[in-house]
């Protein structure tokens, strides 16, 4: 089975979307990758048109711990 970490390495500059332990869902595009956080650009509906640019990366981090499931956001929303 392949890890987040791997997952998110092979999805980078694809739009995904992650769901937390608390149920939340994060829809956006792979900015960079670390061994502990994925950088996700949200798409910019989510934010009212704002583009938030953090940490250098284009994005706001999400811990590895914290995913709860990841996958292409193409395949939910067309």
């Amino acid at each position: 089975m392949m890890s987040y970490y791997e997952m998110c390495c092979k999805y980078k500059g694809q739009r995904v979307c992650i769901t937390d332990k608390c149920g939340r869902k994060h829809v956006g595009t792979i900015t960079h990758v670390t061994n502990t956080h994925v950088f996700i650009q949200p798409d910019s509906s989510e934010f009212g048109g704002f583009n938030y640019g953090y940490w250098g990366w284009g994005g706001y981090p999400i811990a590895f711990g914290f995913i709860a499931g990841l996958a292409l956001a193409s395949l939910f929303f067309w």
